[in-house]
């Protein structure tokens, strides 16, 4: 709910900042392109800040097997098969069979599990599975799997656990989705489940769900608790070891307690003790070094309840901060001129911090593929009453636009050479604009009417909650407000962001789904749902067309000023949707804009786009961190590098951060 995906097969622009002789690209297999990223001024912290640092990747890598283990309850041990094949094997390299096996284990590793990390689909091996047996016979006796018969079906059989998560309306949700967060239960069982235990009069209500596997033992629904001595809990202890090591290294006390909270949360799977943290958390804006670290987004959980575990730790870019900081502090202005029904906005909006940061690394549900920008907490009450704190990853947008130069994308799907050249000028900045505008206003705007189950809106909550963020987002990048306050210089600087925007949403996201599918992630549904409905809306008034041109589609927007009221209008029946729980309407608009795809259209975008061979998804891997030790063994400072390729280094990660069996 709180985290902006990139849109990586989106046109970026150019920019002085980066260095040019640094080797972004590190490998490219399937649809995939991973990268490198910087970590600018490290050099620049204190020792102790470095060590900080240091010991929260610890403890961020260390719960690298929860999320795998989420996505999947067959994960973990297909991973040890692919990775002990691949690294036992003898054979001709050159065999297509091993070529295969080789472009399948960089996908798991790039999914954290046999799903596509986007499209939800199982991957489908290019490997025989004889050839993958004549190999496990290959194998050293320690290292041949003990389950084998079980296994081999879900490689290889489309029919079985087919799709990660199942939004089909209509269907059970939980039967049909092979994650690992229930386990024996329907989707009636668990809605009625917590529906009896939910108090809607409760104004701090935890968030049900976010931390447990939910089962049936002995004819009864039950929850299991992610926490120290439950589920994970080997895991959650190397996690913790790690928090403690970090706090003899905090900044400052308010930062210590922050992790102490934390702490105490992974022993006790109190959500109430979550809460706490997240408010202590939330009121730390003073500390350089920040993190997020636990089970956090719900977007994979079909019913929007259970976080994926992730971690992410950064530190502040104190010049590029400027930008959120001056938006931030306007966040009353904001609220007060949206468009949106008066009885739906914040009398006073409270706390709202932001920053840009530097990621520092990347775990769990944020690697290899990251959002660029979060805001945080995700319980509603508690953005009401203590505020959000929303970052931007500006090095790691940087990271995707040094990468991106020179690859046609303009060229090939942008309408005419004055839209190009406009995004050329303006589209970093508007893009970097767009991420602070939904993550540090758009996610924290707005509110729930008294009783309103949070969860009301429940497979298509994060779709809607997304589209929220980025139609608040949208509406007040065009405000000549920015000009006002310095963050653009140009007034029609906002065009290359809705040009990119509604190019992306109508024609090139497409890129990502095969023919015959629906569109099923939550940031594309969002963007799609978004784009279609402006596109039907503004027929009328001949607002957006698509034109042809030499037998290519193209997007053009004839009027920006009407493109804007339409995001506006928008934007109030979703904020309506979400404040008084419509689900039935929040549904109709999902389904209606967000999901089916236009076939012709669909089959022109992916021949247009395998001309250019742009991928379309992208993920990075991380600097590795090396501890500088005195003649005793202390650590005294921690050194960076950026030298370390991409198998080699889930493969030291399989071996050094393994903490389930």
């Amino acid at each position: 709910m709180a985290a902006l995906a990139i849109t990586s097969c989106a046109p970026k622009a150019t920019t002085d900042a980066g260095s040019d002789d640094f080797d972004y690209t590190v490998d490219r297999f399937a649809d995939i392109e991973v990268l490198r990223y910087q970590v600018p001024d490290f050099e620049k912290l204190t020792p102790q800040q470095r060590i900080l640092i240091y010991y929260l990747t610890e403890a961020a890598l260390t719960g690298r097997d929860i999320l795998w283990d989420q996505n999947g309850k067959y994960n973990l041990a297909i991973r040890d098969l692919i990775e002990n094949v691949y690294s036992n094997y003898n054979g001709d390299k050159e065999n297509a069979d091993y070529k295969a096996l080789e472009t399948y284990l960089k996908q798991i590793e790039f999914a954290n599990g046999i799903h596509h990390h986007y499209s939800m689909d199982k991957f489908k091996p290019a490997f025989s599975q004889e050839f993958l047996m004549e190999q496990i016979a290959a194998l050293p006796e320690d290292k041949k799997p003990q389950n084998v018969d079980v296994i081999l079906p879900v490689i290889f059989d489309p029919a079985v656990m087919p799709k990660k998560v199942n939004q089909a309306e209509g269907q059970d949700l939980i039967l049909t989705s092979a994650n690992n967060l229930y386990e024996g239960v329907t989707q009636a069982e668990v809605e009625a489940y917590y529906n009896a235990r939910k108090d809607t009069t409760d104004a701090t209500p935890i968030s049900w769900g976010l931390n447990t596997r939910v089962v049936k033992e002995n004819g009864e629904v039950k929850e299991q608790a992610y926490k120290v001595g439950g589920v994970y809990s080997d895991a959650i202890t190397k996690i913790v070891e790690n928090l403690n090591k970090a706090k003899q290294y905090a900044e400052n006390d308010k930062q210590k307690d922050v992790i102490d909270k934390l702490i105490k949360y992974y022993e006790t799977g109190d959500l109430k003790i979550f809460d706490d943290y997240s408010i202590a958390w939330v009121e730390d804006t003073a500390s350089q070094v920040d993190f997020i670290n636990g089970f956090i987004e719900s977007y994979d959980d079909p019913l929007g309840m259970t976080g994926a575990w992730e971690s992410i730790v950064n530190f502040k870019n104190n010049e590029a901060s400027h930008r959120t900081e001056v938006i931030s502090s306007e966040a009353q202005w904001f609220e007060d001129h949206s468009p949106v029904d008066p009885r739906f906005r914040k009398d006073k909006v409270k706390g709202v911090s932001a920053k840009v940061i530097t990621a520092a690394i990347l775990a769990g549900d944020s690697y290899p593929a990251t959002p660029i920008g979060i805001n945080l907490p995700n319980a509603n009450w508690i953005r009401a009453a203590h505020g959000s704190k929303s970052v931007t990853l500006e090095n790691i947008t940087q990271a995707y636009d040094m990468a991106s130069h020179g690859n046609g994308f303009n060229e090939e799907f942008v309408i005419d050479k004055e839209t190009s050249d406009l995004m050329d000028k303006y589209l970093f900045i508007t893009d970097n604009l767009h991420t602070d505008l939904h993550e540090c206003l758009g996610h924290g705007s707005g509110k729930l009417l008294p009783g309103v189950d949070p969860d009301a809106l429940k497979a298509h909550g994060s779709t809607l909650e997304e589209a929220r963020a980025d139609l608040f987002a949208l509406y007040y990048l065009a405000d000549p407000k920015l000009i006002e306050l310095g963050l653009l210089d140009n007034p029609d600087a906002y065009k290359a962001e809705y040009y990119k925007y509604i190019l992306n949403g109508l024609m090139t996201q497409l890129m990502r789904i095969e023919p015959g599918k629906d569109v099923e992630e939550a940031h594309m549904r969002n963007r799609q749902l978004i784009s279609a409905w402006v596109f039907e809306k503004g027929k009328a008034d001949n607002v957006i067309e698509m034109v042809k041109r030499d037998g290519k589609t193209y997007i053009q927007i004839n009027d920006y000023a009407k493109l804007r009221d339409l995001f506006g209008q928008l934007l109030a029946e979703v904020q309506r949707i979400k404040s008084e729980g419509d689900y039935a309407a929040g549904r109709d608009l999902v389904e209606t804009y967000a999901v089916k795809v236009d076939p012709e259209i669909h089959k022109e975008v992916l021949d247009r786009y395998a001309k250019l061979d742009i991928a379309p998804y992208k993920g990075f891997v991380n600097p590795v961190y090396t501890p500088v030790l005195d003649k005793d063994g202390n650590i005294t400072d921690v050194t960076v590098s950026y030298t370390e390729e991409y198998l080699p280094q889930v493969l030291r990660y399989s071996r050094e951060y393994r903490t389930l069996h």
